[in-house]
C-alpha cells in the first residue's frame, strides 16, 4: 500500500472532518491534503501558487473531488486533470451530494473512475468513505507509471 497523499477537494467542513474522521477509523495512514475549490486542486496537483516549491513532489494516490464549489466546479477541475499527460492516470473519485443524470454522465464522459454520492446520513458517509479509502488505496493495483 502505498503512502502516497490523498487530495480532498471539498469546501464543506462538515465533510472534511468526517472524511478525516472516516480514514483514521478505517486505519488509513496516507495523508490527507484538503483544498477548499477547483483552482487550489490545480495549484496542488500542478505545483502552481502555494504549492510552487513542491512541483516536484509525487502525485497523489488519490482524488476525492466534490462537484459543487466556488471559483472552479468540479467537473472543470476534472477535464484539466485528464487534459495533462502527467496527471491523467490519476484515480479521481467524484463525491457529491448530485444524484442528477447530466451530472453523473458528464463525470464519467470527462474521464472519473468513480462516481459516489454522499449520504446525507452521518453513518452512512462514514461507511461510504471508508469504502473508498479501502477499495482505491488497499484493494485496487494502480496502474505503474
Amino acid at each position: 500500500m502505498s503512502n502516497r497523499p490523498i487530495l480532498l477537494v471539498e469546501d464543506n467542513p462538515d465533510d472534511v472532518e468526517l472524511t478525516r474522521i472516516a480514514f483514521a477509523e478505517a486505519k488509513i495512514a496516507n495523508p490527507l491534503h484538503v483544498v477548499g475549490n477547483g483552482v487550489e486542486a490545480l495549484d496542488y496537483l500542478f505545483g502552481r501558487g502555494a504549492w510552487a516549491d513542491q512541483a516536484r513532489r509525487e502525485p497523489p494516490a488519490l482524488v476525492l473531488l466534490d462537484l459543487n464549489m466556488p471559483r472552479m466546479d468540479g467537473r472543470e477541475v476534472l477535464q484539466a486533470i485528464r487534459a495533462d499527460s502527467g496527471t491523467r492516470s490519476l484515480p479521481v473519485v467524484v463525491m457529491t451530494t448530485s444524484t442528477e443524470p447530466f451530472d453523473v454522465e458528464a463525470c464519467y464522459s470527462l474521464g472519473a473512475n468513480s462516481y459516489i454520492r454522499k449520504p446525507v446520513d452521518f453513518s452512512q458517509f462514514m461507511w461510504a468513505v471508508k469504502q473508498v479509502g479501502m477499495y482505491w488505496l488497499v484493494l485496487n493495483h494502480p496502474r505503474e507509471g
